[in-house]
């Protein structure tokens, strides 16, 4: 179904007209974010990095977070990680170091993504650690961090990474709840949300990346936003005021072998440099890589872009309203310097009879639907550094086999 391109000053509108059926919620604009290269553009421009490795952990209040606030535009490929990395440059040593550390942790996921795919829903190095007495509601209202958090998850479709680890923390350490249940929540909301991340942090939160649980307690809230500690209803009933319980121990999932070593990494990471000689009518655009520097889109500056919204995935998906307005504002503002296309439907169906050039995405729906769209030319992924065969059980057994970069 082709339908008419959103424009930046309707954009709302137009996924409550055109997509608001697959939406899980009234689908409204972040409080925070705008989507598009324009705001990716000015956020980069304005990035300072200044005290970032003393205050990126800070939650409240706001004045005092150091968090840069890209992801969003990272996630969608409108900041590409090595654009990311260049633009620390200049900043004070320690803050480029810790900055650069996340970039990396960021590449890190979509490698062990790119290898494992779908493995990456199941735990992959140790039970996870639930708590042995289960809650009624995982994220209760009532206890003042929760809410604060769940209400800027659900308005701003962010939070900063601290308080990703008390929400994934609270939910299966300390309540009991299987942990794919709360991956998938923050997966709907959040403008930032790939599987590759978001599973591997709360891999790494629940224990079931490393074996060893990240414990949420109140002296964490007390230290990174004591005002939600005093106003809390609960302040003087603490259900977190101790620190969780240990774990019964669980049995080990079987380690999937790849983790130690990948078969063929050049398939991993895909093209190393264009492939296919056909001549292209349009550039199919994928979610993972909407900004003017994709690949194709600057390989074939004339031709038209083309971007389908997945009909069978998103309505498996329900994803919140927030995400697809983010998008749509994204393909707006693309709109404004080049023609786009914008589709509804099966992307095999809706890209039928058109030879398009694309920019390899490296998670699994891509390499399904590109078998089925046949793209005439397929552009190399903007790698900060390209797969390679070793470990990838840790961050750092990862880290230890990649090239320096400067």
């Amino acid at each position: 179904m082709h339908l008419p391109t959103p424009t930046p000053d309707a954009a709302t509108g137009w996924v409550r007209e055109h997509l608001g059926d697959l939406c899980r919620d009234e689908p409204v604009a972040s409080g925070a974010f705008r989507g598009g290269q324009t705001a990716a553009d000015a956020a980069l421009a304005a990035l300072d990095l200044t005290g970032y490795a003393r205050r990126r952990n800070e939650v409240l209040p706001v004045s005092r977070r150091g968090a840069t606030r890209l992801s969003p535009w990272i996630r969608h490929g409108l900041i590409d990680l090595p654009t990311a990395w260049d633009a620390a440059a200049d900043a004070p040593a320690r803050d480029r170091t810790k900055f650069r550390d996340e970039l990396c942790w960021q590449e890190y996921a979509r490698h062990l993504y790119a290898r494992l795919g779908t493995r990456t829903r199941s735990a992959l190095r140790a039970a996870p650690a639930r708590a042995r007495a289960g809650w009624d509601e995982p994220w209760p209202a009532e206890m003042a961090c929760v809410d604060a958090c769940l209400t800027e998850l659900h308005t701003d479709g962010w939070l900063v990474n601290q308080t990703r680890m008390w929400m994934s923390s609270q939910w299966t350490v300390r309540a009991g709840h299987e942990w794919a249940g709360g991956e998938s929540e923050f997966f709907a909301h959040l403008l930032d949300g790939s599987r590759a991340a978001n599973r591997l942090g709360w891999q790494w939160t629940v224990g079931a990346g490393t074996g060893k649980p990240y414990g949420f307690s109140r002296w964490q809230v007390r230290k990174r936003a004591p005002q939600l500690c005093r106003d809390c209803a609960l302040s003087d009933a603490c259900p977190i005021e101790q620190w969780p319980d240990d774990p019964p121990s669980r049995p080990a999932p079987e380690r999937d072998p790849r983790l130690r070593s990948d078969p063929d990494p050049e398939a991993t990471g895909g093209p190393s440099a264009p492939v296919g000689d056909g001549d292209p009518e349009a550039v199919w655009l994928t979610a993972e890589s909407l900004g003017d520097a994709d690949p194709a889109l600057d390989a074939h500056p004339d031709l038209p872009a083309v971007f389908v919204f997945d009909e069978p995935l998103l309505r498996r998906l329900r994803l919140s309203g927030k995400r697809l307005v983010f998008l749509a504002e994204t393909l707006a503002d693309l709109g404004e310097r080049r023609a786009v296309r914008v589709h509804r439907g099966r992307v095999p169906d809706e890209l039928d009879g058109t030879d398009v050039a694309v920019t390899h995405a490296p998670v699994p729906g891509f390499a399904t639907r590109s078998a089925a769209v046949r793209p005439v030319r397929v552009h190399p992924w903007p790698w900060l550094h390209r797969p390679h065969a070793g470990p990838v059980t840790s961050f750092t057994a990862w880290r230890k086999r990649l090239g320096r970069r400067t």
